[in-house]
């Protein structure tokens, strides 16, 4: 038998204040879980634009800061397709194409509403460096095509820009430093403190071009030209830094590989780092298109190199001490190489090494693992003792080490944080919410029991 019309008018009314009390609920709990957020959520994005490829970083953070600085996290990595964009030096628009895909997973993460008020910035390293010294009509209308690229963006763009050599490792050193939590740290109290003093670590950095150390020395630093001062959280932290240009790794291995081919009297090298059994072929042009390669080019570089590998560790080394300047240094306790000066090297250290990308073959491992040997002990003075204070690192607490999130805490300082009046407009939303929730569902009861008595009569 079917319900009757006052039962059906009946069972509509209950559902009807059901969805009703449902509805308000849900916005209700949406509104409750605002006020749970201490501020807004800021975003920013990096394009760390490196030599062997550039990678996209987007950060967050809440708008209330610590003593001025924002408590930053790592949301999205990215590496973008193709190599650096030093390398579209002869089709610079395409070094604004290759960046777009990162940029789209970038945009696609960040709520449409806050597009406007986040940062964008894109930093050249070594590659661009390079670039500049060799081409610098070349080098600009990289940087012109990317921002142009970049510009037409909903985020706010704030430039692409060579990227200084000693802001690179300073700026690595206060990402690492962050992501261990020695620079602030949260306490079991739930308050944000300060750690020991003592504590910081250094950093050192192994890229395609260049390479970088950052350190907190144990006396005063007497060079001010590698001296870095950065005020975080409160504390002011003043570091020794330097980058040496022409010593990454795979400038390091040209110049390894340009030395061999001066010293041979035909276009048959031995390489006595390369395996034994290895042989390939080789174009000379590309060899001596870097600005670090200073060996006298041969006449003809539209010949071929035929490169023989001989695997000889003991010629390897002595190969790559010839990359080096140590003589420079003799008699001085203050100096690494190459007349740079440094005060000895104090504490833990963590490493980021380059890996190989993706053209790297087994024949460079050797030198590699031996060049980094040679620079960490001959060069910047590491010995038996303090070796085993170096730790090599990619990531650190799920956070990729490098320059870019060091860039953006330094940033949130020149980012106004949110005024307490919108702290007072979410608590207002609240409890709006809770009373029309309440006025709602005694409306339905209210009704529904009207409806129960008028049934029953």
């Amino acid at each position: 038998m079917g319900l009757t019309w006052r039962e059906r008018a009946f069972t509509a009314l209950l559902g009807a204040a059901a969805v009703s009390g449902l509805t308000t609920l849900i916005l209700f709990l949406v509104e409750a879980t605002n006020i749970l957020l201490p501020a807004d959520t800021k975003f920013g994005i990096v394009f760390d634009a490196g030599s062997s490829h550039t990678s996209l970083f987007v950060y967050q953070w809440l708008a209330n800061k610590e003593n001025d600085t924002g408590v930053v996290s790592q949301a999205l990595a990215c590496r973008a397709k193709g190599p650096g964009i030093s390398s579209y030096a002869s089709d610079p628009a395409q070094a604004g194409e290759s960046l777009q895909g990162c940029l789209e997973a970038a945009l696609a993460l960040i709520p449409k509403a806050k597009h406007q008020q986040t940062p964008m910035f894109l930093g050249a390293t070594g590659g661009m460096r390079l670039l500049s010294q060799k081409n610098s009509s070349q080098a600009e209308d990289v940087f012109a095509a990317v921002s142009q690229a970049l510009s037409r963006s909903p985020v706010a763009f704030w430039g692409a820009e060579l990227l200084a050599g000693q802001d690179e490792g300073a700026l690595g050193w206060v990402t690492i430093n962050y992501v261990l939590g020695l620079l602030v740290q949260y306490s079991f109290s739930g308050e944000w403190i300060q750690p020991l003093e003592g504590t910081l670590v250094g950093a050192l950095d192994m890229g395609g071009a260049s390479t970088q150390i950052t350190f907190v020395p144990g006396g005063p630093i007497l060079d001010t030209t590698t001296q870095a001062t950065f005020r975080l959280y409160g504390t002011e932290h003043s570091v020794y830094t330097h980058s040496y240009l022409c010593f990454g790794r795979d400038q390091m291995l040209n110049r390894l590989l340009a030395g061999l081919v001066q010293s041979s009297p035909s276009l048959l090298v031995r390489h006595p780092c390369y395996h034994s059994g290895y042989r390939g072929t080789l174009a000379l042009a590309p060899l001596y298109g870097s600005p670090c390669v200073q060996a006298a080019a041969p006449r003809d570089l539209g010949q071929n190199l035929t490169v023989e590998g001989t695997g000889n560790p003991g010629a390897c080394v002595a190969a790559i001490r010839g990359l080096f300047n140590f003589s420079s240094c003799d008699g001085r306790g203050d100096c690494a190489f190459d007349r740079v000066y440094q005060p000895p090297v104090r504490g833990q250290f963590y490493v980021e090494a380059s890996s190989p990308g993706q053209d790297g073959q087994l024949r460079d491992y050797c030198a590699s693992g031996l060049y980094i040997l040679t620079l960490l002990l001959e060069g910047y003075g590491f010995s038996q003792e303090t070796w085993g204070g170096i730790e090599f690192r990619k990531q650190a607490g799920g956070t990729d080490i490098g320059w870019t999130l060091g860039y953006m805490l330094n940033l949130t300082s020149l980012i106004p944080a949110e005024a307490p009046a919108q702290w007072r407009a979410q608590s207002y939303g609240v409890w709006v919410a809770g009373v029309v929730f309440l006025v709602l569902t005694l409306t339905a009861i209210l009704g529904a029991t009207v409806v129960q008595l008028w049934l029953r009569d």
